[in-house]
This record gives structure tokens, C-alpha cells and sequence, in this order.
């Protein structure tokens, strides 16, 4: 199944999305959120539709807002491709390498961002994003997340290197955390639908491919992460795990940072794609 979450910044309903439909779901949940998904949520979704009891949405325009209201966490893996590290100057890590960002990070897919005041080295990273459906800590095996895993979300995870890296103190939430600078969506995905270890994801600015990769890369999958973050930390439901990018990005030096007027655009096969421009 693939939920969203449609309308206005700050006024998003709660749609199942069914072939080209929307179908609303605020006769169930009020938000795609942390208690939709751990309390039965998708499963009353999906006996609604087959009853036919949902009513759908109709608009000549929509707009998809982050298909998860704001997550307690926003966790994220750095250099989770082998590619990606030897461009970034830094080894293969041997445990998964972890930084927060703020959730009042994440934005809708196709919002628009504004470059940080003082930021020379704004970049992109399209990423797969985990979405957790029931609380996980200290689980027992990479197996056994499976069962916490409430779907996944395409993710631009927008940095700012400068920040990141030259005043940071020795971390690198400083770079990650500027206002929009987590693009979540356009749907949450559910992991029956989904492959995640064998998704094609790619990224472009200004319509010229920067990134073309596959999940299959990945040096710890979606089910190592979530295990390993659970002997450190509980994650909640509705919480977002950002996977880690794939090489080709501004920081490998082959190409230009993000500036006013350009526009990325990234896609995950089977997750939905996105586009957003950057002002200034």
C-alpha cells in the first residue's frame, strides 16, 4: 500500500493512494503518524478500501506534504556506500556511522528550499528513508527488524559541507540540520511492495543525471540498520532512518555546489520521485 499525505502546508489529509486514486483516510486517522502505524492503522486502511467505505479525494492539483507527520527522530547513516566514502576521502566504515538531523527538517517532496544564509556548499544525497512502524530496542537480529519496519520514503538528505565538516566541532548535525533540508516522500511505501535491497535510486540537477545507483550497494541494508540503532537508542514509531547516499555528489568534487535557481530532482524506483528548487 502507499500512504500520503496531501493539501496545504500545514493542513495535509491522510490519503491510500490506489492505482492514480486518492482516497481519504480521516475517518481512521486524523495523520499518517507513529500511532497510525503501530495501532492497526494500515490494516484498517486497507479492509476500508476493499469495503469500499473510503471516499476519494479529488483535485486538479495536489501537493504531497511528508507522508509522515514530523518524527520524534530523523536518524541517519553516513557513508552506507563503499563509492561514496572513497569520494568523501574516508574508508568503508566497519560499524554504521550515525548523525542526527532535526525533525523540523522534513518537508514535503516538491517544496522548495532556501539556501542557509552564508552557505557556499549546499548538496544533495537521494536516499532510501526507513519508516518505523513499532517501537524497536535491543532487538535480538538484523531478522528480527523486519517486523519494525513500517515502510519506506525517498529522502533527499541536503547538506551543507562547510558546515559539516569545517565547523562542526567534530559532528555533523550542524550541516544537516537547516531549515527543509530533509524532503520526505512523495508516499510512504509499505515493505511488502518494496524490495529494499535492490532499488535503483538516482538524483539530477538542473535535468543532468548526478547519481544512478543501486540499494544492492549499500554497505549495511535496511534491516542491519535498524537492528544496530536499537542497541543504542529506542525508536519510536513514525521515526525516519535515512540510509545513506550513493557517490556522485558536489562534495566528490566532479561537480558544483547547489546554488539559488537550480533544481534537484530524485527518484527510487517503486517510491516516487522528487523536485524541489532551491532560492535563495
Amino acid at each position: 500500500m502507499k500512504f500520503a499525505q496531501i493539501g496545504a502546508p500545514g493542513a495535509e489529509q491522510p490519503v491510500l493512494l490506489h492505482g492514480d486514486r486518492h482516497y481519504s483516510l480521516q475517518s481512521i486517522t486524523p495523520a499518517i503518524n507513529g500511532d497510525f502505524l503501530s495501532n492497526g492503522g494500515p490494516a484498517a486502511a486497507a479492509a476500508a478500501l476493499a469495503a469500499g467505505t473510503l471516499p476519494e479525494v479529488t483535485s486538479d492539483v495536489v501537493r504531497y506534504g511528508a507522508p509522515v507527520v514530523r518524527p520524534s527522530a530523523v536518524v541517519c547513516v553516513g557513508l552506507n556506500y563503499a563509492a561514496h566514502a572513497a569520494e568523501s576521502g574516508a574508508r568503508p566504515p566497519e560499524h554504521p556511522v550515525i548523525f542526527l538531523k532535526t525533525p523540523n527538517t522534513v518537508s514535503g517532496p516538491d517544496d522548495a528550499v532556501a539556501i542557509p544564509r552564508g552557505s557556499t556548499k549546499t548538496d544533495w544525497e537521494v536516499e532510501l528513508g526507513i519508516i518505523i512502524g513499532t517501537r524497536a530496542s535491543y532487538l535480538d537480529s538484523p531478522e528480527a527488524a523486519r517486523d519494525h519496519i513500517g515502510g519506506f520514503v525517498v529522502v533527499d538528505d541536503l547538506s551543507e559541507r562547510d558546515f559539516q565538516l569545517n565547523v562542526s566541532g567534530g559532528q555533523w548535525s550542524k550541516g544537516k540540520s537547516s531549515p527543509g533540508f530533509c524532503p520526505t516522500g512523495p508516499y510512504l511505501v509499505t515493505p511488502d511492495e518494496v524490495d529494499a535491497g535492490n532499488l535503483r535510486l538516482r538524483s539530477w540537477v538542473n535535468g543532468e543525471i548526478r547519481q544512478d545507483s543501486s540499494t544492492a550497494d549499500m554497505i549495511f541494508d535496511a534491516e542491519t540498520i535498524v537492528w544496530n540503532l536499537s542497541q543504542y537508542m529506542v525508536l519510536e514509531p513514525g521515526d525516519l532512518i535515512c540510509t545513506g547516499t550513493p557517490e556522485g555528489v558536489a562534495l566528490s568534487g566532479r561537480f558544483p555546489y547547489l546554488k539559488a535557481g537550480d533544481v534537484v530532482e530524485i527518484e527510487i524506483d517503486g517510491l516516487g520521485r522528487q523536485r524541489h528548487e532551491f532560492i535563495a
